[in-house]
């Protein structure tokens, strides 16, 4: 069956840039999938292209000034903001990201946004180097840290000539999005996830420290994944390679103790686990408070075990399972060899439900990338295995396979009440 928007309203922002002419497209495919779509179009964006066009597509009037009001029962500007089940701007330009991350209110637009309480979707669009700038980042990360989504900017040619990152997501890109938020599955929603991503650092001194070659990426398309499917997300990242994705509550931590500390503290609020974090078994054992200096030929480090995030999780649960709902918990597995083994046997010793487990060693399965290798087991052994895919889209099968599992054990998640209820 078809997705639908059939009885939700969606008000479509087009501000002044380039951009402009995809938000017709935009605007079209809402409209066949049968939402109610009310336009509102900045100044600049009426000199990229016409309102008329936008009308005609629409089927309604285009809001282009705040003191424009045609219906004299109602202020224009609230009313389209009450009624509104998502807003939705595209292309969102850094003079709109910046008035909203600031609270400006001086158009038919800024005025809209300040006064819905719907979901707020951005799909920024400029030059490279304007949404690198510190200014245009940081009001990305306010917005972000209050619930603003984002469809995330493509890479490419832009109309300025440079080759780079600023180019909006292609339509028919944020037309999925948008179903995801108004009518796909939402089975963790009122559920409460956290999860670990990154790889732990343990300092030698102020200047060193001993790391892997964990990005980050997997932890990050599973919590992307679970904030899509309606669960509350907390993320724990250690070192990573890129910022966290939009819309879920983030804990920085460095060490393996940071981390253990962090994660221990959220269990008894916590539905899902899901330990993705690379954390280092061994640290110094002594940290020295300045920076060595060179000395003798050779240096012998003295390591000492780590605490065991896992295991602690593990014994947790444990402890907890008979007094109620304990959480569903997924490891992973970075493995280079023998690698079912070495996964069943983490699996029962740390009490998982579930193990991802990867060959590191396999081109695309490794650390860094994009894609991922993985096989997963349950206490009956092989459960799935995912060929290379996308770390996104081995995240939604991870879930997939996590919900079934769970419901199975305790009964339907959507809604649920779960440890932290």
């Amino acid at each position: 069956m078809s997705p639908t928007l059939t009885g939700k309203t969606i008000v479509l922002g087009i501000t002044g840039g380039i951009a402009a002419y995809k938000a017709a497209t935009l605007c079209s495919r809402l409209v066949g999938l049968g939402a109610e779509v009310r336009v509102i179009m900045t100044e600049g964006a009426t000199k990229f292209i016409a309102p008329l066009t936008l009308q005609t597509l629409s089927r309604h009037p285009v809001a282009t000034d705040v003191f424009d009001e045609r219906d004299a029962s109602v202020v224009q500007h609230i009313d389209w903001a009450d009624a509104a089940d998502l807003v939705i701007v595209a292309p969102a330009t850094a003079n709109l990201i910046g008035k909203l991350a600031h609270g400006i209110a001086d158009d038919m637009l800024s005025t809209t946004l300040l006064a819905t309480t719907a979901p707020v979707l951005v799909a920024p669009a400029m030059n490279v180097h304007m949404l690198a700038h510190p200014a245009v980042q940081i009001n990305l990360d306010t917005l972000a840290r209050r619930g603003v989504r984002f469809v995330e900017s493509g890479t490419g040619q832009l109309a300025c000539g440079y080759v780079g990152k600023g180019r909006l997501a292609e339509p028919d890109e944020i037309v999925s999005v948008i179903v995801e938020l108004l009518a796909g599955p939402r089975p963790l929603a009122g559920r409460r996830v956290l999860i670990t991503a990154g790889g732990t650092i343990e300092r030698l001194d102020p200047v060193r420290y001993i790391t892997n070659d964990s990005s980050g990426k997997m932890g990050f398309a599973l919590a992307e994944s679970a904030r899509g499917l309606g669960a509350d997300v907390t993320l724990v990242c250690a070192r990573t390679d890129g910022p966290p994705p939009p819309g879920v509550t983030v804990v920085y931590t460095e060490s393996a103790a940071d981390m253990h500390e962090a994660v221990l503290a959220r269990m008894p609020t916590t539905d899902f686990v899901v330990k993705a974090a690379a954390v280092a078994d061994y640290r110094p054992a002594q940290r020295q408070p300045s920076k060595m200096k060179k000395g003798a030929e050779r240096m012998t480090l003295e390591l000492v075990r780590n605490p065991d995030i896992l295991q602690a999780i593990g014994d947790w649960k444990a402890r907890v399972a008979g007094n109620g709902p304990a959480p569903f918990v997924i490891g992973f597995a970075a493995e280079t060899d023998d690698t079912e083994r070495h996964a069943m046997d983490k699996l029962k010793r740390k009490r998982c439900d579930l193990i991802v487990a990867n060959d590191v060693s396999q081109a695309g399965a490794g650390f860094g990338t994009d894609t991922n290798i993985v096989s997963v087991y349950g206490e009956e052994g092989l459960v799935a295995a995912l060929p290379l895919q996308s770390k996104r889209a081995v995240a939604d099968r991870i879930w997939e396979l996590a919900i079934a599992r769970a419901e199975r054990r305790d009964g339907p998640t959507d809604g649920g009440k779960g440890p932290g209820a």
